[in-house]
């Protein structure tokens, strides 16, 4: 029975790394299809939101069935339960990955970033992409050293929230409100992304070592 028990265990962590490598990939598509006005991947990146929606839902069933049949207690109980946070953080970060690819559909077929700032949204597609697939590794290896890669590249990423906030903020914007709160969105879904994928990497250390990542 215990063993059946790790094995149930283990499958969550699997699912969630499943989830995490879906939701990378979507923000990778996504900031494609924005910085390229490229109308095809973004509706690729939306047709594919429910495939994450539904793989979701199916890890969480996974969990609450071991709630309801395994009865865990103590660090087996923190262990499904933080796997449930997970699972939210997870599918948070295909959502934001969805409101990119919607931004870059709505602005179609004129590009949705202005050159002006086209570089620092690249940059935040890029980092966001190495903390999809630093995630990821986390959750199927306890990598520590990935963990505290993520909470770098976090930093990075607020950086670069912060300035094109100033960017757009500026009286001498020259490109309009409409693009001012495109811009200001679109930072704070990448910002917002790393964000989650920070919660889930401290979890996933702390749950495997004790401390926080």
């Amino acid at each position: 029975m215990r063993s059946a028990f790790r094995e149930q265990i283990g499958a969550l962590g699997t699912g969630l790394a499943g989830l995490c490598d879906l939701s990378g990939r979507a923000m990778q598509h996504a900031t494609h299809a924005l910085l390229n006005a490229d109308l095809t991947v973004a509706e690729e990146v939306l047709g594919r939101h429910d495939e994450l929606t539904y793989r979701c839902a199916q890890v969480e069933t996974d969990a609450f069935t071991i709630l309801a049949l395994q009865a865990p207690v103590a660090g087996d109980l923190r262990a499904v339960l933080s796997a449930l946070k997970n699972v939210a953080d997870a599918e948070r970060m295909g959502v934001l990955a969805l409101h990119v690819a919607q931004i870059a559909r709505r602005r179609h077929p004129c590009p949705a970033v202005p050159d002006e700032v086209s570089g620092h949204v690249a940059d935040m597609g890029r980092i966001a992409a190495r903390i999809g697939n630093d995630i990821t590794q986390v959750v199927l290896t306890n990598d520590s050293d990935k963990a505290a890669q993520l909470a770098l590249d976090d930093e990075a990423m607020d950086d670069l929230h912060r300035h094109l906030f100033t960017v757009v903020m500026n009286p001498e914007w020259p490109h309009g409100t409409a693009a001012a709160v495109d811009i200001t969105l679109l930072s704070r879904y990448f910002e917002r992304f790393a964000d989650h994928a920070v919660d889930i990497a401290g979890r996933v250390i702390y749950q495997s070592t004790g401390a926080h990542a």
